[in-house]
């Protein structure tokens, strides 16, 4: 009964948390019995059950629960299949959005080497624009999650071509991102190829993307600024903060500090 599989899988978190606390009484419980189930249920062929599995995946990765031998040999291979161009529509719509969620969790070489090349195959996936809308929405992920290099060598290409896709949902996908993306790039890049990508979305024909892009005029403008002085950085969340100067630190903070009140006179400015 896929309802029996589908509480199994919501189980199975809670099982290996306790099998790593109690590790020297069962060394390798998880790996032989739990992980095989988690993976073989990624292709069940039940939506509902492929769902708590995936979920249960997540989980798992966000603890620090799978080896990373694991991840690369039984977990990668099974995802790189479902996302096949010769896959069915709906596996691959599900395994394209795990990987994305993966990325963040994973090592850098691991993202790059195994996940990476179909990653960008996916961004031009002509079949179906479910998947490049995906891979539009957590851009900003995968660039964090491979760096400098990687992001300007194979997948800045790709955003140009997402930022032109016909479908406009993808275009404000991309705006709406698009600060994630130049904060991860060098000065240079920045200026030379994402600003004019750039006023391409604020000038688009759709006024939901001339939207989107406007909400994300000033985070990109704050990429351009120097960390150090301007204080400006990005949260694990992908999200812009202001890291406080460090003789605040210690400061009262019960008396207004003439920081504070020079923040407020320029954002009046």
């Amino acid at each position: 009964e896929p309802t029996v599989r589908t509480e199994l899988m919501e189980q199975i978190p809670a099982i290996a948390i306790f099998l790593q606390e109690s590790r020297p009484n069962f060394p390798t419980a998880f790996f032989e019995y739990l992980m095989p189930i988690v993976v073989r249920y990624l292709t069940d062929v039940n939506n509902q059950v492929r769902k708590a599995g995936q979920e249960a995946l997540l989980i798992l990765l966000e603890q620090d629960l799978v080896a990373q031998s694991d991840i690369e040999n039984k977990v990668c291979p099974i995802l790189l299949d479902l996302s096949a161009p010769d896959s069915d529509d709906e596996y691959k719509v599900e395994a394209v959005n795990i990987i994305c969620k993966m990325a963040s969790m994973l090592s850098r070489t691991t993202v790059e080497h195994l996940l990476l090349p179909r990653f960008c195959e996916l961004c031009s996936d002509g079949k179906l624009f479910q998947v490049r809308k995906i891979c539009a929405a957590n851009f900003g992920d995968i660039c964090n999650a491979v760096g400098q290099e990687a992001t300007e060598r194979l997948l800045i290409p790709k955003f140009f071509e997402l930022c032109s896709d016909s479908v406009w949902g993808m275009r404000k996908a991309c705006a709406e991102c698009f600060m994630a993306v130049s904060y991860t790039t060098s000065p240079e890049v920045r200026r030379s190829k994402l600003s004019p990508l750039f006023i391409s979305l604020i000038s688009d024909t759709c006024r939901w993307v001339r939207q989107a892009a406007f909400q994300s005029l000033g985070p990109f403008i704050s990429t351009f600024a120097n960390p150090s002085s301007a204080g400006l950085y990005i949260r694990e969340d992908g999200t812009l903060s202001i890291r406080p100067p460090a003789q605040d630190v210690n400061a009262n903070p019960c008396q207004p500090s003439s920081n504070v009140t020079s923040v407020a006179s320029s954002a009046n400015a």
